[in-house]
Order: structure tokens, then sequence, then C-alpha cells
């Protein structure tokens, strides 16, 4: 499988580490609005985007994230297909809540190391409801075209580790952490970054 993966840039709620999960509509800061300019100049520069088949998760902050890549690309917006299986992870009763307030009521919730959740969200969903969705997308996509898919900061840690391998974390292989704005190619099981983002790191993103 040919297919580059993309973290969607900064959002307000990045910048003012609030959980985003599933909401669909956090805009991208002025941060972010250069993220994704970069991101798409780098994917025209490069050339390997040119002709694949677009997806993107039915969020805001991922489609806000497209629309910018694909003037890049000459591609238009609605080229781009939407998939609710490429969302973030659903962050439950944590959802438009601030880390500091969650953490406060509720002691540590990631995990330092590997940045990712340490506890699953109340009422959300956990790493193998993640990997599940996404494997069931990948089997729906013709190995045949190559694919360019915006998605989400742990969504996208979890396709990638599903495609190239990665730590296991809850008996799920989740890949290594990258910031908002990062660009990966993954052919034949073998990733490379096409672009590093500037971004927030870490589990921020949902």
């Amino acid at each position: 499988m040919d297919i580059i993966i993309a973290r969607h840039a900064e959002t307000v709620f990045n910048a003012a580490a609030r959980m985003q999960g599933h909401m669909a509509h956090t805009p991208l800061t002025r941060a972010g609005i250069a993220q994704a300019e970069a991101m798409g100049a780098a994917l025209a520069a490069d050339g390997r985007a040119a002709g694949r088949d677009l997806w993107v998760s039915p969020s805001g902050r991922t489609q806000q994230t497209a629309a910018i890549v694909g003037e890049h690309l000459g591609r238009g917006f609605f080229d781009w297909q939407h998939d609710k299986r490429l969302l973030e992870i659903d962050v439950g009763a944590w959802e438009g809540r601030f880390y500091a307030d969650i953490v406060r009521e509720s002691g540590p919730i990631v995990d330092p190391e590997r940045r990712l959740f340490s506890v699953p969200p109340p009422q959300g969903e956990w790493f193998p409801a993640i990997a599940a969705r996404l494997t069931d997308w990948l089997a729906g996509l013709d190995p045949a075209r190559p694919v360019l898919a915006i998605s989400h900061g742990i969504t996208a840690r979890v396709l990638r580790g599903l495609l190239v391998g990665g730590q296991d974390w809850h008996g799920v292989k989740v890949a290594e952490d990258a910031p908002q704005g990062t660009v990966f190619h993954v052919h034949n099981g073998s990733e490379t970054v096409l672009h590093m983002g500037a971004g927030t790191h870490g589990v921020r993103a949902a």
C-alpha cells in the first residue's frame, strides 16, 4: 500500500489545551493556517501527492487543513472523500474540557513517556476500537490506488502503527508522536517523513 498520512494543523483548542475528540468544528489558529500552507507547499514540491485518492476526517479542523493543502495540489475541496473512521479518538465526557481541569479532578491521564492516554476516557473509546475502525477503512481501499489522508494525532499514530508497527499500547501498535502538520509517506510497510510540522506535540491533539 502507498499512503501519505498527514496530521491536521494547530487549532484554537490545541493552543488552549482543551480536549477536542470528535468535536467537528474547532478552527485553525493563525499558526495552524501557516502550518497547513507549509504542508501543502511541501507536498506540491515533493510531487508524490499528485493523482492520489484524497481522504479526510469529517472534522472541521481536518477539512480546513485539507482545503488549504488541496489548493497547493491543484485539487478542489470536493475531491476529498470524508470518512468518520478517520476521526480522532472519542474522548467522551472529557470533550471540550481543559486538560488541567480533568487532571485536577481525576489525576494524571497521560503517560509522559509515550504521550498517550493512560486511562480510557469516560464514555469514550479506547485504542482497540480506534484500530478496529481504521482496519475496516484500510480494508475498503483499492491497494492499487495511492492515497493521501488527513487525520488526527492519535488516530494517525494508530493508523501508522497498523501499517509500519510501533510500540504496543493496550494491545494496539502505536507509532511515535509527531507535531501537528507533519506528513508521512508509508509505502510497502516503510515510513518516511515528507514534512515535519511545528505544532504542539502529544496527546493534546485529542
